[in-house]
């Protein structure tokens, strides 16, 4: 099992940007893929991004393709969101889940554990 804390979520004017940062513990973080979801008030939790094992590939939601970078650091056990142009339509709860698998994806059924979740709020 893996435990996962995020931080960096937070209040941010329109345009702005945001990091998040999710550390991970308990299975060999370099042997898995990741991944960052959101979940809107009354909408479906939908993946943002995904990275494979290795930081070879990543996958980006059409809604924030040039927008979002997912990123990893093997040696920190680390994935990070770089969240920059930010829009209204981005505030959501942002979680960090880790795959049962090592390729990169965005179905949410290969997610196995997750993060609490945390808050990102854009004002326009």
């Amino acid at each position: 099992q893996v435990q996962l804390v995020e931080s960096g979520g937070g209040l941010v004017q329109a345009g702005g940007s945001l990091r998040l940062s999710c550390v991970a513990s308990g299975r060999t973080f370099s042997y898995y893929a990741m991944g960052w979801f959101r979940q809107a008030p009354g909408k479906e939790r939908e993946c943002v991004a995904s990275i494979n094992y290795s930081g070879g590939a990543t996958y980006y939601v059409d809604s924030v393709k040039g927008r979002f970078t997912i990123s990893r650091d093997n040696a920190k056990n680390t994935v990070y969101l770089q969240m920059n142009s930010l829009k209204s339509e981005d505030t959501a709860v942002y979680y960090c889940a880790a795959s049962r698998r090592s390729s990169s994806s965005h179905d949410y059924a290969d997610f196995v554990s997750w993060g609490q979740g945390t808050q990102v709020t854009v004002s326009s």
